[in-house]
């Protein structure tokens, strides 16, 4: 299933901060939906709510993405591809601020590329050298299929997924940052909109989740 849900992205056009470890013993589901993902294309959100973030998400970008194009871009692929795969897209956005401060060039020490910070290896696991993950919508299709599918695995529990995408599976470091500009910067929903998050916060106890 992530090769049906990554083999359902890429035909628009033409992970995360992994440690070396994760290239082995991959889960082969996750491939599927990787796979898919980056095959197919989805245009299928509402048009009218996608509208109405666009314009709030807009502001709050353009602190970090001074070109309006490339501010746009970003905002309408991570809606699709959040709708696509049932995830938050503020959420999304946290994700990208933590990993790259939204620059599409970005490369960890390990290799890791792009907004969301894709490792190389996935493009040979589903048989796709020729993806660029500094591109940004190859990069967002990769990362949230992979963040979704650590998501389901790990039964909604939203602090586990964050740190298996980041590699630090075990440590709250990484799901800290994420939460934490997940409901300071960037979240548009009230948290009972958002059980996932309520969940993580009531779970762990998070720092991220206290008010300040």
């Amino acid at each position: 299933m992530l090769l049906r849900s990554l083999v359902s992205g890429l035909t628009l056009y033409a992970v995360t901060s992994f440690v070396a470890a994760q290239t082995t013993d991959i889960d082969p589901t996750l491939l599927e939906k990787l796979a898919a993902t980056m095959a197919e294309r989805y245009e299928g959100s509402d048009r009218f709510d996608m509208e109405v973030w666009l314009h709030a998400s807009d502001q709050r970008l353009a602190r970090f993405v001074g070109d309006p194009r490339e501010r746009l871009e970003i905002l309408q692929l991570v809606y699709r591809e959040a709708h696509y795969q049932q995830l938050d897209p503020d959420l999304i956005l946290a994700v990208m601020h933590v990993e790259s401060a939204f620059d599409r060039f970005a490369i960890s020490r390990v290799g890791a590329q792009g907004l969301m910070q894709v490792m190389p290896f996935w493009r040979l696991e589903i048989g796709r050298p020729q993806d660029i993950l500094t591109e940004i919508d190859t990069n967002i299709r990769y990362g949230t299929a992979i963040l979704a599918h650590y998501l389901t695995i790990a039964e909604g529990d939203l602090v586990a997924a964050l740190a298996r995408y980041n590699g630090s599976s075990g440590r709250l470091n990484y799901p800290e940052r994420v939460v934490g500009r997940w409901r300071t910067v960037w979240r548009n929903k009230t948290e009972d909109e958002l059980p996932v998050l309520q969940a993580s916060c009531a779970i762990y106890g998070l720092e991220a989740c206290r008010d300040k």
